[in-house]
């Protein structure tokens, strides 16, 4: 049996809930209280060292960090979403690989302090703040300008990489992040926030952050 430990509040937990849902995969989902401190658990510990999540157990088989999860997990059902052939899987990688380093990190440290900040108490951090805008204003145009010419990230079938880039722009709205002048990126976006894999994670983002403020 498979099993995925995370947030709901975690892109990367739900990336790799996307993805399972995608490949149709039937799993246990074990939610960890971030705030509550339970990610720091000596039980969770076992799981990931550092603290974090998501993890999944398959059958015994752990595994952490999410890009390797979704990596594994399509592997595992030989599925297209990350191919076989070595330039196309390649491709996938740069992609997702991209979109981690520049897109994610960036939107997730405008998330932090536009919006956890207060939830933790926390003072704002105002220069990795206007670092997180600025490394936005220079890299959405860049995940942009592909989706003009075709219908996914890296080519013509959906993969990973799309997986990635949706998890890590779930937030958006609830950081601010206007992304209605990506025109191609809203497209792309809307079609797969309307897709099943989506929506039976959460109807969105903000929705989930709104019930577990309230």
């Amino acid at each position: 049996m498979l099993t995925i430990y995370g947030a709901d509040l975690s892109p990367p937990s739900c990336k790799a809930r996307f993805v399972a849902n995608a490949l149709g995969l039937d799993y246990e989902y074990r939610r960890i209280d971030l705030l509550a401190g339970e990610n720091r658990s000596e039980a969770h510990l076992r799981l990931h060292p550092g603290g974090k999540v998501p993890v999944i157990d398959d059958d015994g088989f752990v595994l952490f960090e999410s890009n390797a999860i979704i990596r594994y997990l399509a592997a595992k059902c030989e599925s297209p979403l990350y191919p076989n052939q070595l330039k196309q899987r390649a491709i996938v990688d740069q992609w997702t690989d991209f979109v981690s380093h520049h897109v994610a990190t960036a939107l997730g440290s405008v998330l932090m302090n536009r919006v956890f900040a207060h939830f933790l108490n926390v003072e704002v951090d105002k220069r990795a703040l206007s670092e997180g805008l600025s490394s936005l204003e220079r890299f959405l145009p860049v995940v942009d300008g592909p989706l003009e010419e075709r219908r996914y990230l890296a080519g013509g079938e959906l993969s990973i990489a799309d997986f990635n880039l949706l998890a890590s722009l779930d937030p958006a709205e609830v950081a601010q992040v206007d992304l209605s002048g990506y025109l191609n990126l809203t497209r792309w976006r809307q079609d797969l926030m309307g897709r099943d894999f989506y929506t039976k994670c959460h109807k969105s983002y903000g929705d989930v952050l709104a019930a577990l403020a309230g």
